[in-house]
């Protein structure tokens, strides 16, 4: 761009603010907000520009003539980002949260800051509110619902997840991601028969849905019942998405429910590829135990307890294996 060209451009944009100010006292903005307003539109033009310090600049400015608009701190608040400032992008966002609790957008932007300084538990708040918000704007939004039905799922607040996937099929009774996510709810509630009811009504609705065809014919797997019916949904699932490490475990696993455990070895080590998971190492140690390499368990159920040193009952059959 040439110096000529970039002068004509930042020209427009002051006859622009020129044009902004002459209609803001029309409008029967005070000096103070025109003059706010007139450095917010130059922020933009520098950040659009990718001169961000001169924008950060811009910003301050509008804010020392209208300290309490939170659309400037949330504009220095980005700036900031840009410049690869979080903490003092986290403190313009939480000016910006004062100033309007109801915001999305600030929400979840500091959401995202926490999540990416390891700060989970306060990243998990500033979305759960953001959401919250979100539906006050869009009560009609079922997605913004199952967003928040999944976080209480992730925080383990099961009935808070149940209330919001029954409210998304009081609204939508054919979702079949809300009887999936209920079937999860119930399985951690140690309902396996309503699982297994939701599971079914999701298939009712979406024949082909993968998740749902694994999940049902693993829970038959791990009952050691209707293995011929969690055969067909399990090799479905995979017809549909073939690597996919948990469904591949399935059918390991239903392979040794089987007795077939040279297949199910083979399965279960693809799945390890595929895979880095606690469920999956635990598998492949029982199928090596019951052919006697004891070696190959070993390896398997310390990488489970790498993953998940809470299983307890694991580490005591290690134990007595080492013993």
């Amino acid at each position: 761009m040439t110096p000529v060209f970039k002068r004509s451009i930042k020209a427009a944009f002051l006859c622009l603010i020129a044009t902004l100010l002459l209609n803001s006292r029309a409008w029967g903005l005070d000096k103070r907000a025109s003059l706010a307003l007139s450095h917010y539109i130059m922020a933009g033009f520098y950040e659009q520009s990718g001169q961000i310090p001169k924008a950060i600049r811009e910003y301050k400015e509008a804010l020392r003539a209208d300290r309490k608009n939170p659309r400037l701190h949330f504009g220095l608040a980005c700036a900031y980002i840009r410049n690869k400032e979080l903490d003092k992008a986290t403190e313009e966002l939480n000016l910006a949260t004062g100033l309007d609790p109801d915001a999305v957008e600030t929400h979840m932007l500091l959401a995202l800051i926490y999540s990416f300084q390891n700060k989970n538990e306060q990243a998990i708040s500033e979305y759960e509110i953001s959401l919250s918000n979100a539906l006050k704007n869009e009560p009609g939004n079922l997605e913004i619902y199952k967003d928040l039905g999944l976080l209480y799922l992730q925080q383990k607040k099961f009935k808070e997840a149940e209330k919001v996937y029954k409210l998304v099929l009081g609204i939508s009774p054919e979702d079949h991601q809300a009887h999936f996510y209920l079937a999860n709810i119930y399985e951690e509630l140690n309902n396996r028969q309503e699982a297994k009811k939701e599971l079914e009504a999701s298939l009712a609705l979406k024949p082909d849905y993968a998740q749902a065809l694994n999940y049902l014919g693993y829970l038959y797997v791990e009952e050691n019942k209707n293995l011929d019916a969690a055969e067909a949904m399990i090799k479905k699932a995979l017809e549909i998405d073939p690597d996919n490490g948990a469904y591949v475990d399935s059918l390991g696993w239903l392979y040794f429910r089987q007795g077939k455990l040279e297949d199910s070895i083979k399965e279960l080590e693809r799945a390890s590829a595929l895979l880095e998971d606690p469920v999956i190492y635990e598998h492949l140690g029982e199928v090596y135990l019951k052919v006697g390499n004891i070696e190959k368990v070993k390896v398997n159920w310390q990488k489970l307890l790498k993953l998940e040193p809470g299983k307890d009952k694991i580490r005591e059959k290690l134990d007595s294996l080492n013993k």
